[in-house]
């Protein structure tokens, strides 16, 4: 990426089901929820959305080969993006197993988000 404009964080957290992407899912949404940029393709190369790069950087605890890129990547509506996964986030005790919940152990993944829109 030649240029930043914003970076925006997140957290996404599977308390039942050990699903990593969708803590992924969750941590991505909640880093662009609650944004808008109505005057980002001011910024942007011919003042056009799909100009727009944008890498989402994953911090995951575990599982990290099971994580859906393309799934992560649909959550962005515009622009080229990547996706980078690395070491990071948090598995902990949710205290319970529930297995209507598809539940395999205890375990909850916390996942930590950071999403760079640039060009």
């Amino acid at each position: 990426m030649e240029k930043f404009i914003f970076i925006e964080t997140g957290t996404g957290i599977d308390v039942h089901g050990q699903n990593v992407t969708k803590a992924c899912l969750r941590a991505v949404e909640n880093a662009i929820h609650y944004n808008s940029m109505p005057g980002i393709a001011e910024y942007l190369p011919e003042k056009k959305l799909h100009n727009m790069k944008v890498n989402v950087r994953l911090a995951v605890p575990t599982d990290k080969e099971k994580v859906d890129i393309e799934l992560v990547k649909n959550e962005i509506p515009y622009g080229t993006v990547t996706v980078e996964v690395i070491d990071g986030g948090m598995a902990t005790t949710s205290g319970i197993i529930l297995e209507d919940k598809e539940d395999k152990s205890d375990q909850m993944y916390i996942v930590n988000a950071a999403v760079e829109v640039g060009y």
